[in-house]
């Protein structure tokens, strides 16, 4: 019963990354710290990466310990999503919600970071909510949704074989509106 799950467990058992990034103030190491309070150094930095995001932490003023400013201004929108990936690598839930989480990451970056998306992935309920399909590809379970409404379900190429709304945004024959 879902009613009687508490709030707190709730929020351990999720970690979302969101299209739109929210960082505070303070350190980089803080920042991604912030999806689970007791991470160790040693995690937080096995979680950058992970997310790919630790060649340029590294390479940023005082590494980890940089101060972040104003939602995060000092870093590009990718930085910054790079960062809400860390976190959500490092928070180790069971279940993850990803919306358009590498939207802001070029496409050579976003293949950097494919295989460490695979790992966290794995083991764990992720809804990957997402306009660029290369990012649902290798889910187990694509479901296309038209107006509110499930439209096709399947993996990748059972939904390519139906030639549906999937296989035209696929193979670019449909624009997105």
């Amino acid at each position: 019963n879902i009613n009687k799950i508490k709030k707190a467990d709730l929020r351990r058992s999720l970690s979302m990354v969101l299209q739109d990034t929210h960082l505070f103030t303070g350190t980089v190491r803080d920042n991604i710290r912030y999806g689970r309070l007791d991470a160790t150094d040693e995690e937080i930095i096995a979680a950058a990466k992970l997310a790919n995001a630790h060649f340029f932490i590294t390479h940023l003023p005082q590494g980890y310990d940089t101060v972040l400013t104003s939602d995060g201004a000092n870093l590009s929108q990718g930085q910054r999503q790079l960062l809400a990936i860390a976190r959500a690598a490092v928070a180790d839930p069971p279940v993850l919600i990803l919306d358009e989480a590498t939207s802001s990451i070029d496409t050579r970056t976003e293949s950097l970071i494919e295989k460490g998306m695979d790992t966290l992935m794995q083991g764990r309920t992720v809804f990957v909510i997402a306009h660029r399909l290369s990012t649902v590809r290798n889910s187990n379970v694509i479901i296309v949704l038209e107006h509110g409404k499930i439209i096709e379900e399947g993996n990748h190429d059972e939904l390519i074989a139906q030639r549906g709304k999937y296989y035209q945004l696929y193979t670019g024959m449909f624009e997105l509106s």
